[in-house]
C-alpha cells in the first residue's frame, strides 16, 4: 500500500495538479479506511489528471495561414504564376504582330553610301573581255508607303526615291529621281490570307485571355492540395503526440491498477506495445509534415525557415449551383469555348487554302508616276516623265497527277474529323460540368456528416477511456476507440480536403465566383 500511494504522489506532480503529496496521502487514507467507498473512487481522481488538449503556440517564427492566404501566396509568387503571366504576355505581342499587318506601314530605305573602287570585266563588242577600273558612289534613298485591303487581300503602296551617282574619274554627278509613285497589287483567283487570319487571330487571343484567368484557377486547386497535405500532416502529428501522451498517462493509471492487482501483466504489456507504436506514430508524423511543409513552401515560392501553422477552413461555403448556370457561365467564359469555334474556323481555312491553290492564279500588278534624272536635285523634280506600268502574271497547272485535287480532298476530310472532334469535346465539356456540379453537391453534404462522425468519435473515445481508468472496459475495445477516434479526425480533414477541391474545380470550369455572382477576372 505504501507502494501504492508513493506512485499516485508522483503521478500526481507529473500531471501539474495542485494538491499537495501529503494531501494526497491522507486523502488515500482516508478512501482506504472508508469501507463503504469502492477502488472506483480512486480511479476517478486519477482520471482527472488526463489532459488531450495542448495550448498552441504562437511567436514571431510561426506562421499562421488560412486556405484563402495560401491561395492568394500562390497566385502571387508561384512559378506557375509567373509562367501564366509570362505566356499571356507572350500572346498579347503575338496579338500586337498580327493587328500590326493591317495598319499603314512605312518604311525607310537606302544605300548610303555606295562607295566602290574596284575593276570590273567588260565584255567587248569582239567578243573578249577587258577589265577597267570603276572609282565611283552610288547612293540611293527610298521612302516607302503600303495598306493592306483585307477584303480583297491586295496592296495599295506608294513611294518616292532619290539616287546619286558619284563618278570620281570623270568629275561627273548625276542625280535620278521618282517624285512619287502609286500602285496597286491584286492577288486573283488565291486564297486571302488576311481575311481568314481576321477571322481567327481575335478568336486565338481572346482564348489566351480566357486562359490565363484558368491557369490562376489551376494554381487554386493545385496549391489547394498541398495545403491540405500538410494539414493532414499536422493533424496527424497532433493525434500522435496525443496518443503517446495519453497512452503514458493510462500506462502509469494501469502501473498503479496493477499493484493494486485490478490488471494483468498482458495489458501492460499491451500498454507498453502501444506507447512504442505511438512513439513511432510521432516520428512518422512529424518526417511527414516536414516533406509537405517543404512542397507548400516551394510551390506558393515562400522562403526562410518560419513554421508554418494552418487552419482549418472553419467558414463552407453555403452556394448552391445548378448545372444549367455552369454550363452557361462555362461556354462563355472558358477559353474550350472560344477553342471550339477557333478550331472550326482553322479547319475552314485550310479547305480555303488548299483550294485556293488549285488551278488558275494570278496577280494583277498596276503603277502610275513620274520619274526623272539631273545632274542637281532641284531639277529631278522639274518636268518629270510620267510613268505607267501593267502586269499580270499567271500560272496554270497543266499536269500534275491530281495533286492539287488531293490536297483539296486531304483539307476536307480533316475538316470533317475536326467538326467530329470539337461535337465529341463539346459532349466531354457539358458532362465533366454536370459531373463536377452533382460532386459538389454531395461533397457539400458528406462534410455535415463527417463532422457530427468526428464529433461523436471523439466523444465515445473520452467515454472509452473513462470506462478503462474504472475497469469497466478491456484494453482491446479502449484500442479500438483510440483507432476509430484518430480515423475520424483524419475523415474530417479529408472531407474538408474533397469539399474545397470540388469548389475550386467548380470555379475552374466555370470561370465564376458563385458566391458573388460575378465572373472572374484577373488585372
Amino acid at each position: 500500500m505504501n507502494g501504492a500511494i508513493a506512485g499516485l504522489q508522483t503521478g500526481y506532480a507529473r500531471f501539474g495538479l495542485v494538491y499537495s503529496a501529503p494531501g494526497i496521502a491522507v486523502h488515500v487514507m482516508k478512501v482506504i479506511k472508508k469501507k463503504t467507498l469502492t477502488m472506483k473512487y480512486l480511479y476517478i481522481i486519477l482520471l482527472s489528471t488526463l489532459t488531450t488538449t495542448a495550448l498552441a503556440r504562437s511567436g514571431s517564427d510561426t506562421l499562421r495561414l488560412t486556405l484563402q492566404q495560401v491561395v492568394e501566396l500562390a497566385k502571387a509568387n508561384s512559378i506557375a504564376a509567373k509562367q501564366a503571366a509570362t505566356v499571356r504576355e507572350t500572346k498579347y505581342w503575338e496579338y500586337r504582330t498580327y493587328k500590326s499587318a493591317y495598319q499603314p506601314q512605312l518604311a525607310l530605305s537606302g544605300i548610303l553610301p555606295g562607295y566602290s573602287k574596284t575593276f570590273t570585266q567588260v565584255q567587248q563588242p569582239d567578243g573578249t573581255i577587258l577589265f577597267q577600273p570603276v572609282h565611283n558612289d552610288n547612293s540611293s534613298l527610298e521612302l516607302d508607303f503600303s495598306q493592306t485591303i483585307t477584303a480583297t487581300g491586295g496592296t495599295i503602296y506608294g513611294t518616292t526615291q532619290l539616287q546619286r551617282f558619284d563618278d570620281f574619274d570623270r568629275k561627273n554627278v548625276l542625280y535620278n529621281g521618282i517624285p512619287y509613285g502609286i500602285g496597286y497589287k491584286q492577288p486573283l483567283f488565291q486564297f486571302n490570307e488576311l481575311k481568314w487570319n481576321k477571322k481567327i487571330e481575335p478568336l486565338k487571343y481572346n482564348e489566351s485571355k480566357q486562359a490565363y484567368i484558368e491557369a490562376q484557377e489551376k494554381i487554386a486547386i493545385d496549391v489547394e492540395g498541398y495545403f491540405f497535405d500538410l494539414l493532414l500532416a499536422q493533424v496527424n502529428l497532433k493525434i500522435a503526440e496525443t496518443n503517446l501522451t495519453n497512452t503514458e498517462k493510462i500506462l502509469k493509471v494501469a502501473n498503479l491498477k496493477y499493484q493494486l492487482g485490478k490488471v494483468s501483466k498482458n495489458e501492460i504489456l499491451q500498454l507498453q506495445l502501444e506507447q512504442i507504436n505511438a512513439q513511432k506514430a510521432v516520428g512518422t508524423a512529424r518526417r511527414d509534415m516536414e516533406i509537405a511543409t517543404l512542397n507548400l513552401r516551394s510551390f506558393t515560392g515562400q522562403e526562410g525557415d518560419d513554421k508554418i501553422v494552418l487552419e482549418a477552413p472553419k467558414n463552407i461555403s453555403r452556394m448552391i449551383v445548378s448545372s444549367d448556370k455552369v454550363l452557361a457561365e462555362a461556354y462563355a467564359n472558358r477559353s474550350d469555348a472560344i477553342a471550339f469555334s477557333r478550331r472550326l474556323a482553322e479547319a475552314a481555312r485550310d479547305v480555303a487554302k488548299a483550294k485556293g491553290q488549285n488551278g488558275l492564279t494570278a496577280t494583277l500588278t498596276a503603277n502610275l508616276g513620274f520619274s526623272n534624272t539631273a545632274t542637281n536635285i532641284p531639277d529631278v523634280y522639274k518636268n518629270p516623265q510620267n510613268q505607267q506600268q501593267l502586269q499580270v502574271q499567271l500560272s496554270i497547272p497543266i499536269l500534275d497527277w491530281g495533286r492539287s485535287k488531293s490536297r483539296a480532298k486531304t483539307a476536307l476530310a480533316n475538316q470533317q474529323f475536326t467538326e467530329y472532334a470539337v461535337e465529341q469535346d463539346k459532349q466531354t465539356f457539358k458532362q465533366q460540368i454536370v459531373t463536377q456540379v452533382s460532386l459538389f453537391n454531395v461533397m457539400k453534404e458528406q462534410l455535415v456528416y463527417t463532422a457530427k462522425a468526428d464529433s461523436i468519435a471523439g466523444e465515445k473515445y473520452q467515454i472509452a477511456r473513462e470506462r478503462y481508468v474504472l475497469g469497466d472496459l478491456s484494453i482491446t475495445d479502449l484500442g479500438i476507440a483510440f483507432r476509430e477516434n484518430d480515423q475520424a479526425q483524419r475523415d474530417y480533414v479529408a472531407a474538408l480536403r474533397d469539399f474545397w477541391g470540388a469548389y475550386y474545380q467548380l470555379r475552374y470550369l466555370s470561370l465564376y465566383d458563385f458566391e458573388t455572382n460575378k465572373k472572374i477576372t484577373y488585372n
